[in-house]
């Protein structure tokens, strides 16, 4: 039970630490005109959801117990939360090979690769700074899987640094997308396990 409370605590922390990064992207991309930056604001503010549900998991179970209801299996509230979040992860993760695929079809395109860069540095600090907070604290099924939402967004944005430094530097554009889907594809992987650890346990409970 503590170490629900420690996993609860800082999910929480990872909400409200998200939430603030997202208002602050939106506010300065909306006072300097940067799309890059409200781009990254609104993504944000889609974990902001996500992460928001496992935390709301722990919060409801916390309360069932405290007021004695024994109808609700705490622990398959918290894995259903854990299976909802793999569904968003494994889409989010379709979303990132379709748009990579697209940009390798297409022609030649430019990058605005200082303001990006200066975007996607902010958004991998942040990410790190929520991952070392849930590192060795997913003790349920709700916390790991929260753990490998954020992992998802280090795994991306490190891709998207990788990208725009060899645009920058040698002008090839196509590594962006390439290094993308090489990230989109760990992350169906960790997505497909955690759905079926997910699964299976909601089932034989």
């Amino acid at each position: 039970m503590e170490q629900r409370n420690i996993s609860e605590r800082r999910t929480a922390f990872v909400v409200v630490f998200t939430f603030i990064v997202m208002i602050a992207e939106l506010s300065i991309g909306w006072l300097a005109h940067s799309m890059a930056l409200t781009a990254d604001g609104v993504h944000s503010g889609s974990h902001v959801l996500v992460l928001g549900l496992n935390w709301g998991a722990y919060v409801l179970v916390r309360r069932l117990k405290r007021k004695g209801n024994d109808r609700y299996d705490s622990d398959r509230i918290l894995s259903l939360s854990a299976w909802t979040s793999g569904v968003f992860l494994l889409i989010m993760a379709v979303f990132i090979v379709v748009e990579a695929v697209e940009r390798l079809a297409a022609p030649e395109y430019d990058i605005a690769t200082g303001q990006a860069l200066i975007v996607a540095c902010v958004g991998l600090v942040a990410n790190l700074v929520c991952a070392s907070a849930l590192h060795g604290h997913d003790a349920d099924l709700n916390s790991h899987a929260a753990y490998l939402h954020i992992l998802s967004d280090v795994l991306t944005e490190i891709g998207v640094i990788v990208g725009l430094i060899c645009a920058e530097l040698w002008n090839i554009t196509y590594i962006d997308a390439v290094v993308a889907l090489v990230a989109a594809a760990i992350v169906i992987r960790w997505a497909f396990k955690l759905l079926h650890e997910t699964g299976k346990a909601l089932i034989t409970k």
